[in-house]
């Protein structure tokens, strides 16, 4: 962790351990966390939300921007001394929140200048338009490479002034650490200190880095220090019981706390964090070793492979669910009677085969997870990340490990839960920044409240997208990529290919290693260089092969005479459940005016078609080509359906807090 002087604070009366006053705020107020309205109030705050996409921000923010850029000969001639002093002054006032909207101007107009005098990157108009939405607590969609990181500084910086703290937060330690490096001459500047929290920081650095004005992290950090908090603090919940406790008994869970509330949240690639994660609750969980309940999943795993995909159970692709049949249930019980223990419980045993088949049938080597030092280490479906910190839950984890024949590791009890759409929800005020935003604008608004604003490209952009070729066969669809990768590759112009699963992309590697295609592979498997490989990928006649993370966070930029021979081109070998993760993809090409061109590839066998569209599943086999418009109509209709069933499954997490929040208890403690 990094950090610039951090501002002090005075610790409340008793206390014997000095503690920023700030973090008492985890406990003098508790943040508002309203439910999913429901019946006639559900259809009217719909029926809001289709409305607030169309309402005219953009056109007000860029005549904000262009108003803010107007200011700038008032500060341009200043000297470093005055201009601080000016930055100093301004802060006072927003520290005691005696500001107007002409002020708030005035101080964007002289973060504009900072920002040049620290970092020589003064920020454009479309910048200012996007740092005015985030400010507003909106979404603003940025093109990629249109400078979200320099935009996030300036409402970053006015949170920071207001004293209460800011966390920008973003997809990995990486980018976090990154960031905070290189915006923090321009927050020193503005007199605010900046910290980077990481996965191995320790508590005592967690709790100066959350003290900063300025902190940079990870949404995983960020929700895990929260319920770690809560544990800590147990059954107290206000602030007077907490300061009684403290003085009468020497209570020593407040001195545990490393947060000091959830003020005002920026958060980058807010589709990812806020969407696409939303489905997965965060879970602190500890030891609860059980030997007969570990010995249980190696014996499922080996029933499991006795059974018969129809006769004795099948698979539902579309909810990837697995259900016994009665023929099933039966052959169960009869290939589990020697174990005895807890397979003598139907519901037991029948829950045991459940995983086991689920992991078998349904979890992939190479695509849900991959085997590294004798461990299953899952690899994140929407960015190819690993997750090494992460385990599935109910189970499931250990049917993998028994899937593998690797050690199975002991289940863990619950000691806390918290879904990251409840989490984000208890910021006092939360914006967010993306490249991909508009898609999901509908569910931004219902579940999180924030309109999305599409902010114009600083240069016009030359992106060139051609029509999606639709096949019937796999096969067909491999053998056309590569045939199309061999006739861009001999224009000398770089490629980027993206694939969805580890093993894709090893599989497309594999092809073009036999037509002696020179290449690069980035997938969770190599995920050290991601950087560097995504970093060369705009180099001549490059050619790289990479899962859904390429690229986030990390300029492609062009090669010397790339630009002359169309620019980088970006093929994706597979549409995604959500049009947004296509998008992202297409979006590497074609940044701050360079030319490019996107074609996308699908056929009747990929798992989009599997799961939503099985009719057209059917037709899976032959060589023929299907791009006409009935081809591609039919993928977007899958990809449709795929949308539609992953919002229901996010509210349903949801709807699961707040009956969690009514009926049991620590959810009533913020969990």
């Amino acid at each position: 962790m990094t950090q610039a002087s951090p501002t002090g604070a005075l610790a409340p009366p008793g206390m014997n351990q000095p503690v920023p006053s700030a973090m008492w705020r985890m406990l003098a107020s508790r943040a508002v966390k309203q439910k999913l309205p429901k019946g006639i109030d559900a259809v009217w705050d719909a029926a809001v939300g289709l409305v607030v996409p169309f309402v005219p921000r953009r056109g007000r923010l860029m005549r904000k921007a262009a108003a803010i850029v107007a200011l700038e000969s008032e500060y341009t001639d200043l000297s470093d001394a005055r201009l601080r002093e000016s930055l100093a002054q301004m802060r006072s006032e927003f520290r005691v929140g005696r500001t107007s909207r002409e002020q708030l101007d005035h101080a964007f107009a002289m973060l504009r200048e900072a920002a040049w005098r620290s970092l020589e990157l003064r920020p454009y108009p479309e910048q200012i338009a996007a740092a005015l939405a985030l400010n507003a607590g909106c979404v603003a969609e940025m093109a990629t490479g249109e400078g979200k990181t320099l935009a996030a500084t300036l409402p970053a910086t006015i949170a920071g002034w207001r004293g209460r703290g800011c966390h920008v937060i973003t997809v990995n330690d990486y980018l976090a650490k990154r960031d905070a490096e290189w915006m923090a001459p321009m927050y020193r500047y503005c007199g605010l200190s900046v910290a980077h929290i990481e996965g191995p920081t320790p508590a005592p650095e967690r709790r100066r880095g959350y003290n900063a004005d300025v902190t940079y992290l990870t949404n995983k950090e960020v929700a895990a220090d929260y319920l770690r908090d809560r544990l800590a603090l147990g059954r107290t919940t206000r602030l007077p019981s907490a300061l009684l406790d403290k003085m009468t008994d020497g209570e020593k869970s407040l001195d545990k706390l490393v947060m000091r509330g959830l003020e005002y949240g920026i958060v980058d690639e807010a589709d990812s964090v806020l969407i696409d994660e939303a489905v997965t609750p965060l879970i602190i969980s500890g030891e609860a070793p059980n030997s007969q309940q570990t010995a249980a999943f190696a014996q499922a795993a080996k029933v499991a492979a006795e059974l018969d995909l129809e006769k004795h159970f099948r698979i539902d692709q579309r909810y990837r669910e697995v259900t016994l049949t009665s023929e099933g249930r039966q052959r169960a019980a009869d290939l589990s009677e020697p174990f005895g223990g807890i397979w003598r419980g139907s519901r037991r045993r029948e829950e045991l085969l459940t995983q086991a088949l689920t992991a078998r049938q349904l979890y992939q080597h190479g695509k849900q997870y991959v085997v590294q030092d004798e461990k299953v280490v899952i690899v994140d479906e929407f960015t190819g990340r690993l997750m090494p910190d992460r385990t599935w839950r109910d189970g499931l984890h250990q049917a993998v490990e028994a899937k593998e024949n690797l050690e199975v590791q002991p289940p863990k009890d619950t000691l806390a839960r918290i879904s990251f759409q409840r989490f984000f929800r208890g910021y006092r005020v939360l914006s967010g920044m993306t490249g991909t935003a508009w898609e999901g604008r509908h569910e931004f608004w219902l579940i999180y409240h924030m309109p999305v604003v599409r902010i114009p490209t600083h240069r016009r952009c030359a992106r060139r997208q051609n029509p999606g070729r639709v096949f019937h066969s796999p096969e067909a669809k491999w053998e056309a990529i590569v045939d199309e990768i061999k006739k861009i590759h001999e224009t000398g112009r770089p490629i980027l290919v993206g694939t969805r699963s580890v093993r894709s992309s090893e599989h497309l590697s594999k092809l073009l290693t036999e037509s002696s295609l020179e290449h690069e592979v980035l997938n969770a498997v190599r995920h050290a260089e991601e950087a560097s490989i995504v970093a060369e990928a705009g180099q001549e006649g490059r050619i790289t092969v990479a899962t859904n993370m390429a690229g986030r966070g990390t300029d492609i930029k062009l090669g010397r005479g790339v630009e002359g021979k169309g620019g980088l081109h970006v093929i994706t070998t597979e549409w995604h459940e959500s049009g947004r993760i296509d998008r992202q993809l297409f979006g590497r090409c074609g940044r701050q005016g360079d030319p490019g061109s996107t074609e996308s590839y699908a056929s009747f066998g990929d798992e989009l078609i599997v799961r939503y569209h099985r009719r057209l599943a059917r037709r899976a086999n032959g060589d023929g080509e299907a791009s006409g418009p009935s081809g591609r109509r039919a993928v977007r209709l899958a990809q449709h359906r795929a949308e539609r069933l992953a919002l229901r499954q996010r509210k349903q997490v949801l709807k699961t807090d707040d009956w969690l929040d009514e009926f049991l208890g620590f959810a009533g403690k913020e969990s």
